[in-house]
């Protein structure tokens, strides 16, 4: 993951006395992953961050399972989810199960007043439209269009959006977010043929101490529940952090396509995983340069995996009709493939100019009532000879 950060000002040793100007101490607090086990930061407070003033009435957020067992290729208009002003009321799930939630949103306004901690799951936001700046107690944050956004389950963050035209796709992850081990040595670097690098990640910034004291309220998801809490002081008082953990920013437009004389598995296009899910992007990139190659990808049976493809920017090459911010479901135990005429016009093509983001759940995903009210009716006739 991401290397070792360090902003602001802290001791020289971890879990030392660390004295402010006026001789009261800093307050130290350890962020870690799986446990003790994983990557960690270390931030240190003007204030504990503890003092909890109170607590709203928790709200259930659990999403309204439609149809519990799938095994039918489906497709949704992501477009058509209505803006809603509020960051967590844009927020609806689509498809989900126990490991992820896959979320569409689009917010008109910024959190002004208020903050947000997913305290269940990681996230990657894609920001399919929109941008504007992540704050959190790492620091500054600017995202744009294109930027996958990972950010640590348990950060406090608050976004604050350039206008309101903002269109994001979202995944919630149970199980941390990582790269692929197979684009990093046993060091944590990652390796030549890694279709990023280092230098492609966007680390927070500016860091802002907010020495204050007062009423802020906190809103914390956990267990499908909203918890509106109400701290006595600013979440963001941080003079320093160091360590591995913080949100980081990697742009789709960075990504580096790998290509080959025949057509190249979807693993070439992976971004990040987890234990229960992975992700890819497919980028504007050369065709297969083989006299005799289909660029067109084959028909393909994902027996272990529900293939989730969320349409960003282009011509997807292997669709007919296909939308900005169109979702496809193709369930696991079925073949899929090229639409009918798909094949024979990627032949001869030089190139392709498709933008796509590709979640594989490695467990049936099941349809919440939003996705129906955005599904696409027999979608999964859309195979047959005209």
């Amino acid at each position: 993951m991401p290397q070792y950060q360090v902003r602001g000002r802290i001791p020289a040793k971890r879990h030392t006395v660390f004295r402010k100007p006026d001789g009261s101490l800093y307050h130290e607090e350890l962020v870690s992953s799986e446990g003790f086990s994983d990557i960690y930061s270390i931030i240190y407070h003007e204030s504990p961050p503890t003092q909890v003033l109170s607590i709203e009435t928790p709200k259930d957020v659990s999403p309204e399972i439609a149809i519990e067992k799938n095994l039918q290729h489906r497709s949704f208009k992501g477009f058509e989810l209505k803006k809603k002003k509020n960051y967590l009321d844009s927020r609806k799930v689509v498809l989900t199960n126990n490991d992820v939630q896959i979320i569409l949103a689009a917010p008109t306004e910024s959190m002004e007043d208020w903050f947000f901690k997913n305290a269940q799951a990681d996230e990657i936001i894609f920001v399919h439209i929109g941008s504007g700046v992540l704050h959190t107690i790492y620091g500054e944050l600017h995202f744009k269009s294109g930027d996958h956004v990972i950010i640590p389950r348990g950060t406090i963050y608050q976004i604050r959006f350039n206008d309101e035209n903002n269109r994001l796709f979202i995944i919630e992850s149970m199980q941390p977010v990582n790269f692929p081990k197979r684009y990093m040595n046993k060091s944590g670097q990652l390796l030549e043929h890694s279709p990023f690098h280092e230098r492609d990640i966007r680390t927070p910034a500016k860091l802002n101490t907010y020495d204050q004291v007062g009423d802020f309220r906190v809103v914390i998801k956990q267990q499908q529940t909203l918890y509106p809490y109400h701290y006595h002081t600013h979440p963001f008082d941080a003079v320093g952090w160091d360590g591995c953990l913080y949100p980081f920013a990697l742009s789709i437009h960075d990504f580096e396509p790998i290509t080959g004389r025949i057509h190249q598995p979807p693993p070439v296009h992976q971004t990040f995983e987890t234990g229960s899910f992975v992700t890819c992007a497919f980028v504007p990139r050369l065709y297969d340069y083989h006299p005799e190659s289909v660029p067109a990808p084959y028909h393909h049976s994902n027996i272990d995996s529900d293939e989730v493809l969320y349409y960003v920017d282009g011509d997807f090459m292997s669709r007919n009709d296909i939308e900005h911010g169109q979702i496809t479901l193709h369930p696991m135990g079925i073949p899929h493939g090229p639409h009918p005429g798909a094949i024979e016009r990627s032949i001869g093509k030089e190139k392709t100019e498709e933008l796509a983001v590709m979640v594989d759940t490695f467990k049936p995903l099941k349809l919440t009532k939003v996705a129906l009210e955005m599904e696409i009716k027999d979608y999964y006739l859309s195979w047959l000879h005209k």
